[in-house]
């Protein structure tokens, strides 16, 4: 694992498309029991080289209702992107993660991953990725029918701030999601 590690964060395969340059982000444990694949690095974990280091983090450990350690302790959650590093800015916020990196590394990543007992897919684009034709036609039915790819996954909307409206459109989410959420990663963590 921890040669597979440092490969991925020595990769440059996209660097020449890349505008502030190749800065893999991942974390990843022979350990780790939860899985999170979100989309791709922003300016400030870019900048920092830490994932979830940023508004979108601190909303997503409160859906789970973890603290900050043990959110970073790879034994826990392994974090891994569709894509690695930034890819840099689009018209309507960040461009999608490069698709490069899902096929080169997340089988290989997958394969040392013994102990998972879960993923979380954030994002259409690792729904899309992992769910394949059984993704509903839209984030927000794949979000809604959950349970359909339970015990393996579960689809969760991006945390981002840029996401209040949906959380306002969509107030079952939290009210009757996120318990459900909760639950499964406090069972996961402190019963496995």
């Amino acid at each position: 694992m921890q040669t597979l590690l440092k490969n991925i964060k020595s990769c440059t395969i996209c660097e020449p498309n890349l505008l502030l340059g190749a800065r893999p982000v991942v974390i990843a444990h022979p350990e780790s029991k939860i899985v999170i694949i979100g989309q791709a690095p922003g300016t400030k974990v870019h900048a920092s080289g830490i994932p979830w280091d940023d508004a979108s983090g601190k909303q997503l450990r409160k859906w789970l209702n973890v603290s900050t350690d043990k959110f970073y302790n790879p034994e826990n959650f392994a974090i891994i992107p569709m894509g690695f590093c930034y890819p840099g800015k689009g018209k309507t916020g960040d461009l999608p993660p490069r698709p490069e990196c899902a096929p080169k590394w997340h089988e290989l990543l997958f394969n040392e991953l013994n102990k998972v007992e879960l993923v979380l897919l954030i994002g259409m684009y690792a729904q899309n990725y992992y769910l394949g034709k059984s993704a509903k036609k839209t984030l927000t039915e794949t979000v809604k029918n959950y349970n359909h790819y339970l015990p393996k996954f579960f689809p969760l909307p991006h945390p981002s701030p840029r996401n209040r409206f949906w959380l306002t459109k969509n107030p079952w989410f939290e009210t009757n999601t996120i318990p459900v959420l909760q639950q499964l990663v406090k069972h996961i963590i402190y019963n496995s």
